[in-house]
C-alpha cells in the first residue's frame, strides 16, 4: 500500500491529468478530491487534525520582550519515545536550556534542508533550460537578517541601533 504522502501526490497528479495541468490552489484540488471520493479521512484523522491545528497555533504564538523583540513562545523537539516519534512542546520562558538547544538545532537543520532542496531544484531548472538566463539563488541570509533587525529597530524608534 502506498504511503499517505504518495496517495496525496497521486491525487494531485490525477487532478492535473484529468482537470487542469496549470498552477492551481490546493483548495480547488481538495474540493475536487472530496467530490470524487478520493479523500476519505478515517476516525484517527480527527485527532491528527486537532494535533496539527494545535501545532500551527503554537507556532504562531508570539510575545514581545523588554527590548521590543517579538519572539516565538512555543517550541518543539522531535524525539523518539517507546519506538514512536513524537513532538514535545514547551514554552521558551520556562523550558530547560537543553530542550531549547535541541529545538533551535532542529529548526536550523530544517532550514539547511530547505536550502539544500531549493538549490537542487534551481540547479535542475537551470540545467533543463540551459538556453534561458539561469535563476540565481543566494543562500547566505546574513544581510537579510540584518535588514530585518534594522527595520525592527526603526519601527521601535531606535534610530541609533538601526
Amino acid at each position: 500500500m502506498a504511503k499517505y504522502s504518495e496517495q496525496m501526490q497521486a491525487i494531485f497528479e490525477r487532478f492535473r491529468a484529468t482537470v487542469n495541468p496549470d498552477p492551481v490552489s490546493l483548495d480547488e484540488v481538495a474540493a475536487w478530491a472530496i467530490d470524487e471520493g478520493l479523500f476519505r479521512p478515517g476516525p484517527r484523522d480527527v485527532a491528527k487534525l486537532c494535533r496539527d491545528a494545535l501545532a500551527d497555533s503554537l507556532r504562531q504564538e508570539k510575545r514581545i520582550d523588554a527590548k521590543g523583540r517579538k519572539y516565538r513562545t512555543k517550541h518543539s523537539v522531535r524525539t523518539w519515545i517507546g519506538g514512536q516519534q513524537l513532538s514535545l512542546w514547551a514554552d521558551i520562558d520556562t523550558a530547560p536550556r537543553d530542550f531549547l538547544e535541541k529545538s533551535f538545532a532542529q529548526r536550523r537543520q530544517s532550514i539547511v534542508g530547505d536550502c539544500f532542496q531549493i538549490k537542487q531544484d534551481v540547479d535542475h531548472f537551470n540545467d533543463e533550460r540551459s538556453g534561458e538566463k539561469p535563476i540565481q539563488i543566494i543562500l547566505d541570509f546574513t544581510e537579510d537578517v540584518a535588514e530585518m533587525e534594522a527595520a525592527q529597530h526603526r519601527d521601535l524608534g531606535d534610530e541609533e541601533a538601526a
